[in-house]
């Protein structure tokens, strides 16, 4: 049994977790702090791909990084292309878990103290060392909790990355894709090993954040009580 679409999915799943760590929390970031009139319509557009259809958000794509596409005209010039090829896989993956880490991450901003944020600038703490020190270490368990949930969304997309990056076999078939085109070709135990799979890797995942999350609440509790004796 070819193992490839496993490995091509772990690769794209902790791809896509890597850049929307980073890109979803600079937006959390910067949305629990804007005030601006257009907050409402560019939180719904952080939020769009969430509960638009795959296929469409996969079609969007499409538009983007096509050979006539803004983005991919250019790269058709610099002689190269996105569309079905791995990278495909992750920008796919990618715009579909933003979401989940960026709504939930500025959840976990939003219910900070800011009473702590706001002593430590009047004690002239400086703005990067206020995040990293104070802000990022208060919001770290929602921000690990929207991880989990990234990765998650990210292993088991599967109609976005149909539409730019295919059904290559080896370079883009991924397990969601393996397991549709398998039980559309009547391979009903092949694709039953790769839904069971999934899940069993799914499960483990959300498994060890609840451990960890749990750990996190236990150390934090201890903490507390040893302060206060």
């Amino acid at each position: 049994m070819d193992m490839s679409p496993l490995w091509i999915s772990l690769k794209t799943a902790f791809s896509a977790t890597f850049i929307t760590f980073f890109v979803g929390i600079a937006a959390a970031r910067w949305m629990s702090a804007y005030r601006g009139k257009l907050k409402g319509f560019i939180d719904a557009l952080f939020n769009l791909p969430l509960v638009l259809p795959p296929t469409v958000v996969g079609f969007f794509l499409l538009l983007i990084f096509g050979r006539y596409g803004p983005i991919g005209k250019l790269l058709f010039e610099l002689g190269t292309t996105i569309i079905f090829t791995w990278p495909a896989t992750v920008i796919a993956a990618t715009v579909v878990a933003f979401p989940l880490m960026y709504k939930t991450s500025r959840g976990a901003f939003e219910q900070i103290d800011y009473n702590v944020v706001n002593a430590a600038r009047t004690l002239g703490v400086s703005e990067w060392k206020i995040f990293w020190k104070i802000i990022l270490p208060l919001a770290w368990p929602g921000i690990a909790a929207a991880t989990v949930l990234s990765f998650a969304r990210s292993l088991g997309e599967f109609g976005a990355t149909l539409m730019i990056a295919g059904n290559i076999p080896g370079r883009t078939q991924t397990i969601p894709v393996a397991i549709f085109f398998a039980a559309e070709g009547g391979d009903m135990d092949k694709a039953l090993i790769w839904v069971i799979l999934i899940a069993v890797i799914s499960l483990a995942v959300i498994l060890l954040m609840n451990y960890w999350t749990e750990y996190q609440r236990r150390f934090l509790s201890s903490m507390s009580s040893a302060e206060g004796n």
